[in-house]
């Protein structure tokens, strides 16, 4: 399980290190994908992202929007790797997409991460925030 909010800038050649906690979870590599609907990258350990394309499989969803789903997800996909130091470098088009520049903000997500530039996750957590307390309601409704 991932949880925490840490901040980090990028060096000279892109990278920046994952939490020392979150490392041995992304020992064998890990899937940078966009984020879906939101201006961030997710991280998922291998063996989450496994079982994100097995549940997909299972998915009773129109032909139609699952191959706009699996496209969104996993063509635009990267495997990457951690270096020695536990750092990782973002791929030119989704450090692109999720608009980041030098401060990044890695937020742990229960079951992955996000990776988001710093300005847009303030305003990103902010909404979070205020939308939680509506969200667990409907949860304890249920």
């Amino acid at each position: 399980m991932f949880f925490g909010e840490f901040e980090y800038k990028l060096d000279e050649k892109g990278r920046f290190p994952l939490p020392p906690g979150i490392r041995p979870s992304m020992k064998d590599g890990l899937i940078l994908a966009p984020g879906t609907g939101e201006k961030c990258i997710y991280a998922y350990p291998l063996c989450e992202w496994k079982k994100l394309s097995e549940s997909l499989k299972s998915t009773t969803v129109a032909p139609s929007k699952m191959r706009r789903l699996n496209r969104a997800l996993f063509a635009l996909a990267f495997d990457v790797n951690l270096d020695a130091q536990g750092r990782l470098t973002l791929p030119a088009p989704l450090k692109s997409y999720a608009g980041v520049n030098i401060e990044v903000i890695v937020a742990g997500v229960n079951n992955y991460i996000e990776i988001w530039d710093k300005e847009i996750w303030e305003s990103e957590k902010k909404a979070s925030q205020e939308q939680a307390w509506q969200i667990i309601e409907t949860l304890e409704g249920n």
